[in-house]
């Protein structure tokens, strides 16, 4: 292997690592709520009232359609992370 050769591999490497180690964090950063209760549903029960934030970070509560027709929630897990 030339010197050029193991440069590359171990800057491909560290870069790998460090981006790796960036985005592990712990659990409880990726927790506002901390310790919230956990629910059991079964098909056809009511989905329980949450609050989520829109596009302009307004709050907005599934209660507030409560007697709307449908709520169709998507959920882009990867899509603004570049992963």
């Amino acid at each position: 292997m030339t010197g050029r050769r193991c440069f590359r591999i171990a800057a491909g490497g560290s870069l790998m690592l460090a981006l790796t180690l960036l985005g592990a964090g712990s659990p409880a950063d990726r927790s506002q709520e901390g310790n919230a209760p956990v629910t059991s549903l079964k098909v056809g029960d009511p989905a329980p009232d949450f609050t989520l934030p829109d596009q302009n970070n307004r709050p907005v509560r599934l209660s507030d359609f409560k007697g709307k027709k449908n709520v169709v929630l998507a959920f882009y897990v990867l899509a603004f992370t570049g992963g």
